[in-house]
């Protein structure tokens, strides 16, 4: 048996974090700030700074733990890679920058060739100059397992050119920005088990919770030795598992980011990712097949028929899903003629099948049990007493989670809840076995008993449902958060989110007292982005942007201009008007008065 590196002890999280503070306290990094967001810090003498080459190898050393893998600087109009021959498609550097890869170790060792094997966790920076800079720390997200390229030096991570990008955080903004690979290269969720199919609770840490504190720690480290200076402010931004992880960071290192922006966030990680799973097995179980994409395309469209009529015209989405109790087994419109029903197409539903679309609706249950969308539509500000999980919200696309194609992440978790490989997709690879597409065959019960196996793993998984609702050391702190979430979210089921908001709330003080320091926003009609989320392609619902919500916070946190409704727009597209909406605050919803009901003006929040 080969081994990449020799073992090393691997840290308690307390041990790692008491290293980095010592850290911290030499390098002087973080930032604090007075009530009207000015600096509260001393005058700082200015540090010795490195140039971007290699000198920064040996000279950025702020643990043991830490490697500086490779330095490069990039000039106005390089293409931006590392290896290969560039293209159309390349992205080009708009201003001069530098990137710096590290690893920060000591990672997992193991056999070469299994995935679990891990050399530490990959850091990629992006430094402006020191002319460009704005005293600001912007760092990105990742998405689903979040592996990526932030420790190879033959590719760059995260080069595209605009916000949503570290290195375009760079260039267009001027702030320092990084991402992480969480502590693996590859996707998919194979590195969360041992080669012997135990959980691998070191790389589950790396995963959950230490890259995102190590990347915060050791950019403002990075960013001190190349400035010479603290940077002011410090923001995390990140959308679905960025989105988690900013929570995470705000529920474990308070003291990390001045200011969070978490959309759509993952948080109850085990809990979704279990019950996405629920949208397929409730398919097989009940009719032994998928419904086709027209037949879940006919229900849900049906749904938004029947749900967006405001000042007498159709939205062409739903603007309040929870007012919304469309139930298709009583819709004859929508019913085979054989059924009852008036629709003679292929894609018309049995009653049966119509009761399963209810069961994607309502959410998953021990039993598969569905009641009637009349006494209960399954958006619950706490969960019904038959409710494991929610449900998508109905008007949402059904076709990401109840498609043909299970979603892998969701087979991923559940043969990671039961620990046995087989039950994931073909992808999934372990040394006791592969995946098989096992999970096919679970019962409801089954699957009822993985959702419970994942609540009480959570421990063994470094705590990656990130749902403590106890945020006072962040509040305490003067931190600033600002979550959002699509209402026609396809992939993360939103009321997931307002059911941790309420949670807050309850643990402390109440929505007066907690939009003080956290503030929430639903939009209707926004799937899994910033985008449309309904099965009706021609929605266009008012979005917001990435650098609208983006200034919210950094408002907030600098000016302490606390965001309150904002407005929303779509383009004119070939068949409609351009649009405006409100968005208001958490619990507030936009209420019609009178007027266009495509124009923000003519509602009120309330």
């Amino acid at each position: 048996m080969t081994h990449r590196f020799q073992p090393r002890p691997f840290p308690s999280l307390a041990a790692s974090t008491a290293v980095l503070m010592t850290v911290l306290s030499v390098v002087g990094c973080g930032s604090s700030h007075d009530d009207n967001g000015n600096s509260a810090q001393p005058p700082q003498q200015a540090a010795q700074t490195f140039a971007c080459d290699d000198t920064m190898k040996a000279g950025f050393k702020p643990d043991a733990n830490t490697t500086v893998l490779l330095v490069k600087a990039f000039k106005k109009g390089d293409a931006l890679l590392l290896s290969g021959a560039a293209n159309a498609n390349t992205p080009v550097a708009a201003n001069d920058l530098c990137m710096v890869k590290l690893n920060v170790g000591p990672g997992n060792p193991g056999p070469a060739d299994a995935p679990s094997t891990q050399a530490g966790i990959g850091i990629e920076v992006w430094l402006p100059t020191q002319a460009n800079w704005n005293n600001r720390i912007h760092v990105k997200g990742g998405g689903g397992w979040a592996g990526g390229n932030q420790a190879l030096t033959t590719a760059i991570a995260s080069a595209g050119t605009d916000i949503n990008f570290a290195a375009g955080v760079a260039m267009s903004e001027g702030a320092v920005s990084a991402t992480t690979d969480t502590g693996h290269i590859a996707g998919g969720g194979n590195w969360t088990m041992n080669p012997d199919g135990t959980i691998n609770t070191a790389t589950w840490l790396d995963f959950a919770d230490r890259s995102l504190h190590e990347m915060a720690v050791k950019t403002k480290a990075l960013a001190k030795a190349y400035y010479g200076k603290d940077a002011k402010y410090s923001y995390w931004d990140g959308f679905s598992t960025g989105g988690r992880q900013g929570m995470k960071e705000v529920q474990a290192h308070p003291e990390d980011f001045d200011g969070v922006l978490a959309g759509a966030p993952a948080m109850h990680w085990s809990m979704f990712q279990t019950s996405q799973l629920y949208m397929q097995l409730a398919q097989l179980r009940d009719l032994g097949t998928n419904l086709t994409p027209a037949q879940l395309n006919l229900v849900s469209n049906a749904a938004i028929n029947a749900c967006d009529v405001v000042g007498g015209q159709h939205l062409g989405y739903i603007p309040d899903p929870s007012q919304c109790r469309y139930d298709p087994t009583t819709d004859v419109n929508v019913l085979c003629q054989a059924s009852g029903g008036t629709n003679t197409t292929a894609s018309c539903v049995t009653p049966t099948q119509a009761n399963v679309v209810n069961k994607m609706w309502y959410g998953m249950t021990a039993d598969g049990s569905v009641p009637s969308p009349a006494v209960d539509n399954g958006i619950n500000k706490t969960l019904a007493s038959n409710q494991k999980w929610y449900g998508l919200n109905r008007g949402t696309t059904l076709l990401g989670l109840g498609g043909p194609t299970v979603f892998q992440l969701a087979a991923d978790q559940v043969a990671i809840e039961l620990q046995n490989p087989s039950l994931s997709t073909p992808t999934f690879r372990n040394a006791t076995g592969n995946g098989t597409d096992g999970w096919k065959q679970l019962s409801y019960a089954q699957l009822s008993n993985a959702f419970d196996r994942g609540v009480a793993l959570d421990p063994n998984f470094a705590f990656i449902n990130t749902n403590n609702p106890d945020l006072s050391k962040f509040r305490d702190r003067g931190g600033k958060l600002i979550s959002y979430h699509g209402l026609a979210d396809q992939l993360i089921f939103p009321t997931g989110t307002i059911n941790y908001y309420e949670r807050v709330s309850t643990q402390m003080g109440g929505t007066a007292a907690i939009q003080n320091f956290y503030r929430l926003y639903m939009i209707p009609g926004m799937g899994h982005g910033l985008s449309n989320g309904t099965s009706n392609p021609t929605a266009n619902p008012p979005l917001p942007t990435t650098e609208q919500l983006y200034g919210l916070i950094t408002e907030w946190v600098e000016k302490g201009t606390a965001p309150g409704t904002i407005t929303a727009s779509a383009p004119a597209t070939a068949t409609t008007a351009a649009k405006t909406r409100p968005l208001c605050l958490y619990p507030l919803k936009a209420t019609y008065t009178n007027g266009d009901p495509n124009v923000a003006a003519s509602y009120t929040c309330s």
